[in-house]
């Protein structure tokens, strides 16, 4: 994590004084707020890279490409896909060999 003091304690000029200071409700508040926002920030990017199995919505918006042609990459055998249940799934790694032309 990457916080530094004048992001927790942005009143504050002169750092050398927070060693002598006592902590305040406030700056435990900041802290909260900063350790949150670090949290929340790392826990999107890991849970959209690590994401396996993508619905129909997702890798069209992924490829920029149209209903119709997700349907041809399935027809065509070019995009596997697994359904369950009606839903249509795509393996991620299946969309990045498609993409890399691996």
């Amino acid at each position: 994590m990457n916080l530094n003091p004048k992001q927790l304690f942005p009143e504050i000029d002169n750092f050398e004084l927070l060693h002598h200071q006592m902590v305040t409700k406030k700056d435990l508040l900041n802290f909260g707020n900063a350790l949150l926002n670090e949290i929340q920030s790392a826990t999107q990017t890991q849970s959209i890279q690590t994401k396996q199995w993508l619905k129909s919505a997702e890798v069209r918006k992924l490829l920029n490409i149209s209903p119709g042609t997700l349907q041809n990459l399935r027809i065509n055998g070019t995009l596997s896909y697994t359904k369950i249940g009606g839903i249509l799934y795509y393996n991620h790694s299946d969309i990045q060999k498609l993409l890399t032309g691996k």
